[in-house]
């Protein structure tokens, strides 16, 4: 159980509150590269950490990133034209370029005055099919640190984003649950268990393809500079052998699932306090592509997902699109991993209560993720360095294994004992 304190701390993530300086000390992506598809499109309007922002691609392909409102009179940028190396306001044919140079006062047309100005712009940075900005003191830029996805190629990597409309932590939390994959994934995690028998599901591209049928895993944590990881031991039909899911939590927000032959890497970044839009990044070292995993994921329905504005749709309107008849051969009625995950963390309301809840030892990591966060956040109140805080993060990975009696868990992945620092 935590305490409506500490819960309102972990939560709040707008200007001037704990949790909200702990994000603004990171990069965060804030939209894919399909988003901005060519020079000059239309721009987009971007929701971070409680406040606005508008995304552009000017003529030479650079990303700008700047505050919403004109600094003019404040009409929005996300109305804008994009033209001509930067971006003009509607209003008054103001134009700033991606640096947030003041380009044109076509109202006010002395030059000087222009130079003078500067609007409010913020460090970008495109990798990985994913554009990055930093919106924390100007003062304390940290190293951009890289993942691992961002060295694929491209025909090897699949970037998708869900905006989901609860707050970042609950979706968090359930990423870092071993425990109810097993029991929500029922379906493809531990086909047959409709005739008490276990099949492992072949598709290897499925996080949720569990290799034992044990839905009481045991977990260890080991803290690490990232944040931490966890193994998730689970039984075999060999007492001398366990199945080993080794799963990392990086600060703030960030988590590596194992697919059989690929890596989930998923970035909960919040909007405000009570909406998301989750980055999940498939990588491997074979082609995938983007339809296999919207159709993997649930949400090649549009019930439930709208492609063109990266939105989670389905709601308690209609229950979710929750099929009663279809359970009798489908644990949940739904279908597909991100759909089932959205389900839940969205069935918890926009903001859970976390003082109401009853833990028990499979919880084990999902306390861990509140304990490292509630820290992180101490550290930058005291004016200390985070977790993960500019940290190359491309040797940070997840793996699902079978491990000997006599293995250390830890061998699994030992990179994850020095990372390098960005």
């Amino acid at each position: 159980m935590l305490n409506r304190e500490d819960n309102e701390l972990l939560c709040r993530v707008g200007p001037g509150t704990p949790g909200g300086a702990l994000m603004r000390r990171f990069w965060h992506p804030v939209c894919t590269s399909a988003q901005l598809p060519h020079p000059d499109c239309a721009p987009l309007r971007v929701r971070l950490l409680g406040e606005n922002y508008v995304a552009f691609r000017d003529t030479e392909g650079q990303v700008g990133f700047l505050e919403e409102l004109c600094m003019h009179r404040g009409a929005s940028l996300a109305l804008g034209r994009v033209e001509e190396g930067g971006i003009r306001c509607l209003y008054h044919g103001w134009k700033f370029s991606a640096s947030g140079s003041v380009m044109e006062t076509p109202n006010h047309a002395d030059p000087k005055y222009a130079q003078r100005l500067k609007a409010p712009a913020f460090p970008v940075r495109e990798e990985g099919g994913i554009v990055w900005a930093y919106v924390g003191p100007a003062g304390q830029v940290p190293p951009f640190s890289r993942y691992a996805f961002m060295d694929a190629q491209p025909q090897h990597r699949v970037v998708l984003r869900i905006n989901v409309a609860c707050n970042y932590l609950q979706l968090v939390e359930g990423g870092e649950d071993s425990s109810h994959v097993g029991v929500l994934h029922t379906n493809m995690a531990r086909p047959g268990w409709k005739d008490n028998e276990f099949t492992r599901n072949p598709d290897v591209v499925n996080p949720a393809a569990l290799a034992s049928n044990d839905l009481e895993p045991t977990l260890k944590i080991e803290e690490t500079a990232f944040g931490f990881h966890y193994v998730a031991l689970r039984k075999t039909d060999d007492p001398k052998i366990r199945n080993a899911r080794v799963v990392p939590f990086i600060v703030p927000y960030g988590r590596i699932i194992p697919a059989p032959a690929f890596l989930f890497t998923v970035l909960e970044v919040p909007e405000d306090d009570m909406h998301t839009s989750t980055f999940i990044v498939v990588h491997g070292d074979a082609p995938i592509t983007e339809e296999k995993i919207i159709e993997l994921l649930g949400l090649n329905d549009p019930r439930y997902y709208d492609r063109k504005s990266c939105t989670f749709t389905a709601s308690w309107a209609d229950t979710f699109g929750q099929n009663r008849e279809l359970m009798k051969e489908n644990w949940t009625g739904l279908r597909g991993v991100e759909v089932e995950d959205a389900t839940i963390g969205l069935s918890q309301g926009p903001l859970y209560d976390r003082s109401r809840e009853h833990l028990v030892p499979a919880d084990q990591a999902v306390v861990r993720v509140r304990r490292v966060l509630l820290e992180s956040i101490r550290r930058v109140a005291e004016n200390r360095q985070p977790a993960a805080l500019g940290l190359d993060l491309r040797g940070v990975s997840a793996c699902d294994r079978q491990l000997d009696e006599n293995e250390s868990w830890q061998d699994l992945l030992p990179s994850h004992r020095q990372p390098a620092t960005a």
